[in-house]
């Protein structure tokens, strides 16, 4: 089968015919139907540290079609949703018609949602949703004052919007390119534009005036330091990204002073009570019509150039990669 393959560290990514036979080992065994394309799919695929064994099949996404299972969950025709768990950095992931995989972290596929859209939504979309289940876990709910979502045109910066708006939520969007995307992420949802650049420079105080009772932040470093000084009383900042960096400028005050709480929204390890949850939750509240507006569809050999494009921010919400073509 053709498969993209990291043959070592250092090595350029490449499309080569492999034998099934050198999957690594998991109880069940799918035929992929489709994978998506995440920003940590372009790190795995540039040699940015995500890849962590090697040789190794990138995709941290599968949508699949159990063909053998030695465990009593699954049978033969199940279709599955699998996200992180390890795929595309320690475990052959789903740049590969087949795949095998372990069971304890497979969500059955709502009927709601066709595979392809399953794979449109993806790790970025579990992660979205992974954020918005802890904004109102946390009682921040759309009465609570607005929502800020960074790096807004992304995978997860878009979905987040469209959930968001769903439920109610006024949201404002950060952006760098408001003129090229704000008819889009006003379709999405967002009720306020905003230049990141405001976040994005480092020197801000620790504290500034309060603007947001919630926010997902997909960027990281000076930007998330920003947003957690402008958080209000009792907020609640939602990390799940590090596209400006993985450092954190800031200072104890918005937690002592504001009350404020930092946390993240980790797809990789999640329970599978965690996953099942929020795959009953997007197919309950996700547009549909909405996530075929983000969504585009490359094939297996498009993935490796992708990767630059996806690095340097020139990719608009969600990337589909049908593996059989």
């Amino acid at each position: 089968m053709r498969a993209v393959i990291i043959s070592d560290r250092g090595a350029a990514p490449s499309l080569v015919e492999i034998d099934e036979d050198s999957l690594l080992s998991g109880d069940v065994e799918l035929d992929v139907l489709y994978s998506s394309y995440n920003f940590k799919d372009g790190l795995a695929l540039a040699d940015k540290g995500v890849a962590r064994t090697w040789p190794l099949i990138p995709g941290i996404d599968i949508v699949g079609k159990v063909t053998r299972s030695t465990s009593s969950e699954w049978s033969t025709g199940d279709l599955v949703v699998l996200n992180g768990d390890g795929l595309g950095e320690s475990r052959h992931g789903g740049f590969a018609p087949r795949a095998r995989v372990r069971s304890a972290s497979l969500v059955r596929l709502p009927p709601e949602i066709s595979p392809e859209r399953a794979a449109a939504i993806g790790t970025a979309g579990f992660t979205a949703m992974v954020a918005v289940l802890k904004l109102e876990d946390a009682g921040i709910g759309p009465d609570s004052g607005e929502i800020l979502v960074t790096g807004s045109a992304g995978g997860v910066g878009s979905i987040a919007i469209a959930l968001l708006a769903k439920r109610g939520y006024r949201v404002t969007a950060s952006t760098g390119r408001i003129d090229e995307q704000g008819d889009y992420l006003r379709f999405l949802g967002a009720a306020r534009l905003i230049d990141r650049v405001q976040f994005s420079e480092r020197g801000g105080s620790p504290l500034e005036t309060e603007r947001w009772a919630g926010a997902i932040d997909t960027i990281g470093s000076s930007t998330l330091a920003n947003v957690l000084a402008q958080t209000t009383y009792g907020g609640m900042v939602v990390a799940c990204g590090l596209a400006q960096g993985l450092d954190l400028p800031t200072t104890v005050l918005p937690f002592i002073l504001r009350d404020a709480t930092l946390t993240g929204a980790n797809s990789v390890d999640a329970p599978v009570s965690l996953r099942q949850r929020v795959w009953k939750a997007l197919a309950r509240e996700l547009d549909l019509g909405k996530l075929d507006t983000m969504t585009t569809k490359i094939t297996l050999a498009e993935t490796i150039p992708y990767a630059a494009q996806i690095l340097r921010g020139q990719v608009r919400g969600r990337t589909v990669v049908d593996v059989n073509h």
